[in-house]
């Protein structure tokens, strides 16, 4: 069985997508490529590694990727994880099934330390479910 090449696509590549690219990879273990990107870059936020690691998963090895860099990837899957990139996603020249859902942005998080790294957690278990769930679906 060939494995499906899957893309998430974020704003800046630094959270949600990140987040979505380490669980996809999780879930679908063998059965994909999973590539995540952002119509810009913003480097990988550091409370996002932090909240992943808190789930078992590594992520400190991820960088943030601009969209041009796959360009000559053939996509089964394009995944836009805010209603930004879905906006601004460019035309993928493939067959590639989109899928969209507007996850809120934990970057933007107000209030103490605690408090963020808490919407960071909840972001993250809304983004964990929705993997679990397109990989169960789809692969």
């Amino acid at each position: 069985m060939m494995k499906k090449n899957i893309l998430v696509l974020c704003t800046g590549n630094s959270c949600r997508s990140q987040i979505a690219e380490g669980y996809l990879r999780y879930f679908s273990k063998e059965k994909a490529n999973v590539y995540s990107a952002g119509v810009e870059t913003h480097g990988v936020n550091p409370k996002a590694v932090a909240i992943m690691e808190e789930d078992g998963i590594d992520i400190s090895n991820h960088t943030s990727n601009n969209i041009d860099e796959y360009y000559g990837i053939q996509f089964d899957f394009v995944i836009t994880v805010c209603d930004n990139a879905k906006e601004r996603c460019p035309f993928f020249p493939s067959n590639a099934v989109k899928f969209h859902h507007n996850f809120t942005d934990p970057a933007k998080a107000i209030g103490n330390e605690e408090e963020i790294m808490n919407q960071f957690r909840l972001v993250r278990g809304e983004i964990k479910m929705y993997c679990k769930q397109f990989v169960e679906e789809n692969l």
